[in-house]
């Protein structure tokens, strides 16, 4: 398969001469004939605007075309403000087909996040408590009582795919993968759903510090990745080792390593 490679608008911090892929006008006036509706159009285009700010390169832009749906996209997880623009990016090159990012309810409380949440049908994970504690009063506003890999299950046995920081933090290592959870990988056995790698990169970053926020990137799209044929519940070691697949797969592309006794936080 042809890689294709193009530069969106370029950021005041880059050197690069290179044309941008799309300008603000065309983020703009690009239909989305697969929205699901007019706010969540808006969320879409808004988080893909400032993206377009930063993204300097982006490869294997085929893999995310709707034909090849349902899909799980695992990525490594840098900034805290690369969690709204790189789904935003990501649903724009689908023109406008959502993919139900998995995050934390805990966002939520940051005003104005939860309308983006809400609008880019993100499914909210209720496993950690807000700090202070009475923060937790407002948790059944913006969690499900259903369990959030749950409802990621039905999304993709209704052909709807989802997307996964498998990190599960922020994590700032310029070098390293964390550890990270092993839910992608039994959430893709489980369903026998591909995984779709992506990584992230900083081509401008010295390594030698941590990743801050608002630097260029530049998002690497590997192939999807099949999971092997299972009978029945997959077992721990079946899940050990996909993930392992899978986490080794993000390194590469994202430039980093990961080794299985990493940290998880």
């Amino acid at each position: 398969m042809v890689d294709r490679k193009a530069s969106l608008k370029e950021p005041p911090t880059s050197s690069s001469n290179e044309r941008p892929l799309v300008s603000f006008t065309d983020l703009v006036r690009t239909p989305f004939p697969h929205s699901p509706g007019f706010l969540s159009t808006l969320a879409v285009k808004t988080c893909a605007a400032v993206g377009a700010r930063f993204l300097v390169e982006i490869s294997g832009q085929e893999h995310l075309h709707p034909d090849n749906d349902p899909f799980i996209v695992v990525l490594n997880h840098n900034q805290k403000l690369e969690a709204l623009y790189v789904p935003g990016i990501l649903i724009h090159l689908r023109k406008g087909k959502i993919i139900h990012f998995l995050a934390d309810w805990n966002f939520c409380l940051v005003p104005g996040v939860w309308l983006f949440y809400h609008w880019g049908q993100v499914i909210t994970i209720a496993r950690k408590p807000a700090k202070p504690r009475f923060l937790n009063l407002f948790k059944p506003l913006f969690t499900s009582r259903e369990p959030g890999f749950t409802r990621a299950e039905s999304a993709l046995a209704e052909g709807r795919p989802v997307g996964i920081f498998p990190e599960g933090t922020t994590n700032r290592n310029p070098t390293r993968l964390l550890k990270g959870f092993s839910g992608a990988a039994q959430l893709s056995l489980q369903t026998q759903v591909p995984i779709l790698p992506i990584g992230i990169r900083f081509p401008n970053h010295d390594r030698t510090k941590p990743i801050p926020e608002c630097i260029p990137v530049s998002l690497n799209i590997g192939s999807p990745l099949h999971p092997q044929p299972v009978s029945g519940k997959p077992k721990l070691d079946q899940i050990r080792a996909w993930h392992r697949q899978i986490m080794t797969t993000i390194a590469d592309l994202s430039g980093k390593t990961w080794q299985p006794q990493n940290r998880r936080k």
